[in-house]
């Protein structure tokens, strides 16, 4: 038997039967999952198979490179941190997070380190998205892919504001929330007096 992932504890109470595929999209396949529970009736639940993610806090000089971009679920403009889905096979996950700091800021980073790993909706989907630090940042050529990334928008802020924003709501964007605030944690800032 393999070793959990961290924060996972190994399932004994039910029983995984049969999984139908009911879409298969772009991006995402959508599945009806049978399982059998500790009683022995079965019951079906629907789950979103993911490629997983990658999501980058690109931090220089105490300003955190942010971007703000259309979300057509909420038919709004969200602020985030740059993000992409691991759509490369094999790509690992540090180089699919230097790619996409590259295509959606322009910014090589020096250093990228892991920073967290989180399940973003556990209840109904299977994605993992990674979460790293960029530091000892350099501009490069942006290559943006698609509308949403071609007319998205760079908004660099200092980190203080940005653990700010996320505090106060401001931002919402659950990668982003946990992303900056372990930056701002990790780094030392993140509060006025620097605390």
């Amino acid at each position: 038997m393999t070793t959990p992932a961290i924060g996972r504890i190994p399932n004994t109470n039910f029983r995984y039967v049969d999984e139908q595929t009911v879409h298969r999209g772009a991006v995402v396949d959508f599945h009806v999952v049978t399982v059998e529970g500790p009683d022995g009736a079965r019951f079906d639940r629907d789950v979103v198979r993911h490629p997983g993610a990658v999501a980058v806090v690109a931090v220089q000089d105490d300003v955190v490179y942010l971007v703000q971009q259309y979300r057509v679920a909420f038919d709004s403009d969200l602020v985030e941190i740059p993000a992409g889905k691991r759509d490369v096979v094999g790509e690992p996950p540090e180089r699919t997070a230097h790619r996409e700091l590259v295509e959606e800021v322009g910014m090589h980073a020096g250093s990228m380190v892991p920073l967290l790993s989180l399940l973003p909706a556990a209840g109904f989907c299977d994605e993992e998205l990674e979460l790293f630090l960029a530091t000892d940042l350099t501009p490069v050529a942006e290559r943006r892919q698609g509308p949403e990334e071609v007319a998205m928008t760079i908004v660099p802020i200092p980190l203080v504001e940005a653990v700010e924003r996320c505090l106060d709501g401001r931002i919402q964007d659950a990668k982003s929330v946990a992303g900056i605030l372990a930056a701002a944690s990790r780094l030392g800032g993140g509060t006025k007096d620097g605390a």
